[in-house]
């Protein structure tokens, strides 16, 4: 998954169906890092996992003697220990802005998809389809002014939006193609990033 001249000494264990384990996987496609990449089955995780995260959850990303097992403490951890290509602004209020726009991702879309992938109830899991399709279709307009998410540099807010979107045909979600298509464009653009190709999990390749 790309090159580093220094040899990483890095572990990363991977969900390779789920988004938030995509969403780090893509921060070290993009940054080139060099890491051992475990697709671990969520049903039949490895006993090493259990002793390194007290939580037993994926994603986990070992380095050297650090664990990390939340995905967004990963994505600014591997951005600061990886500086090129940033993943954050420079300056405090747009990388506050970032980190603000991420959250609200985990506030208001991440559970939407949790819910999809869940053995939930049809009319729940229609439900969060249904609200999820709204809130993509809504956010459609900032594409117009700007190639990427509220900014004109791929960022960590990207890497967490896309694999929601990448998932969307998997989730039986279409969007109306005329309503969005800056959306659809930014797809497009993004999908067909090195970065993002690099990215992908067999699991999620068929997914489209």
């Amino acid at each position: 998954m790309g090159v580093v001249t220094k040899r990483s000494s890095m572990t990363f264990f991977s969900d390779g169906s789920d988004h938030y384990s995509h969403r780090v996987r893509i921060v070290l496609a993009e940054k080139g890092i060099t890491v051992d990449l475990l697709d671990i089955n969520p049903t039949n995780k490895p006993d090493e996992l259990a002793d390194l995260n007290p939580y037993n959850s994926l994603p986990t990303l070992l380095d050297r003697d650090l664990v990390l097992y939340e995905s967004k403490v990963m994505m600014e951890y591997l951005d600061e220990r990886f500086p090129h290509p940033p993943l954050l602004p420079v300056y405090p209020v747009a990388r506050a802005q970032s980190r603000l726009w991420v959250h609200r991702i985990e506030k208001e879309w991440s559970p939407l998809v949790d819910l999809l992938t869940s053995d939930e109830s049809a009319k729940k899991v229609d439900k969060a389809r249904k609200e999820l399709r709204e809130s993509i279709i809504g956010v459609s307009p900032i594409f117009v002014d700007r190639p990427f998410f509220m900014s004109d540099e791929f960022s960590l807010v990207d890497c967490c939006v896309l694999p929601i979107l990448w998932r969307l045909p998997f989730f039986g979600i279409d969007l109306p193609e005329k309503q969005v298509k800056p959306l659809l464009d930014y797809m497009e653009r993004s999908f067909s990033r090195d970065g993002f190709i690099d990215s992908l999990s067999e699991a999620e390749r068929e997914m489209r």
